[in-house]
């Protein structure tokens, strides 16, 4: 499948089963995996038909959805191995989804040898879709995309984390952690869009974190956790940081890490 019939399948996909719920769930509809960790008719519809179609179009590959891990977790284990696979995360946001916030997302990731080649992020209700492939750029609906560097001083950087226990903690002379969006479908392209300079992560799952990963990396953005190299699919950093530019992560990194 071409770049942009992958995204074609994920707007099918949303207009098939998501959005039919979007505002619309009976209590039936919604359940927990764990306390606080929601899961809906409309992930596991999504995942099933997403998945369906990515292995008739590539039999060989191996494809982590997130709701699949939940009841095969030796599949991400067969994902880090893997040559050819594929991410998918029907609806990243899902708590978002259950109480009518426009911000979740669709998302799917190509990973070939532990690299993430190609990304899909679909906002349904945004109506904005995000792509990027190694090498060739990160687009919204078709328009190039560029982040442009963060400010000089470091103490005029917006952050923003989904981790709450951690919003409006100071990191030396970094400004108060802000709330992201609390999806990585709407927290990636938001950065890449300067509504902040950097987003901390403590909670690194490839379905979350391949796509907008890709997206920040060819907009000029850098992910990476806060001592190491590059962030891989593959890898199972403790924390991730997304920032707007390599720079911004270099002088970051060393203030979150002191106050771990």
């Amino acid at each position: 499948m071409d770049t942009q019939a992958v995204l074609e399948l994920m707007q099918e996909v949303a207009a098939g089963v998501i959005n039919p719920r979007f505002r619309s769930l009976d209590e039936a509809d919604v359940t927990e995996k764990k306390p606080g960790d929601l899961v809906t008719v409309a992930d596991h519809e999504a995942e099933e038909w997403l998945t369906r179609e990515l292995s008739r179009a590539y039999p060989g590959a191996v494809v982590l959805g997130e709701e699949e891990f939940e009841r095969d977790p030796g599949l991400i284990d067969r994902f880090a191995q893997a040559e050819h696979a594929f991410t998918v995360d029907p609806v990243d946001g899902t708590k978002n989804f259950v109480r009518g916030s426009p911000d979740h997302a669709v998302m799917v990731a190509e990973v070939r040898l532990g690299v993430t080649v190609r990304g899909w992020i679909w906002q349904p209700q945004h109506q904005l879709g995000y792509v990027a492939e190694q090498g060739a750029g990160a687009y919204r609906n078709g328009e190039r995309l560029r982040r442009a560097p963060a400010a000089e001083d470091v103490d005029r950087l917006r952050g923003v984390t989904a981790t709450r226990s951690r919003v409006g903690h100071r990191y030396g002379p970094l400004r108060p952690l802000g709330l992201s969006w609390v999806c990585c479908g709407v927290d990636y392209p938001r950065l890449v869009e300067e509504r902040a300079d950097f987003v901390l992560y403590g909670s690194v799952r490839p379905w979350d974190h391949a796509p907008g990963s890709l997206l920040v990396t060819e907009a000029g953005g850098y992910s990476a956790p806060l001592a190491g190299p590059a962030y891989r699919p593959g890898s199972r950093p403790g924390d991730l940081l997304v920032a707007a530019d390599p720079r911004t992560h270099q002088r970051v990194a060393p203030h979150l890490r002191q106050q771990q």
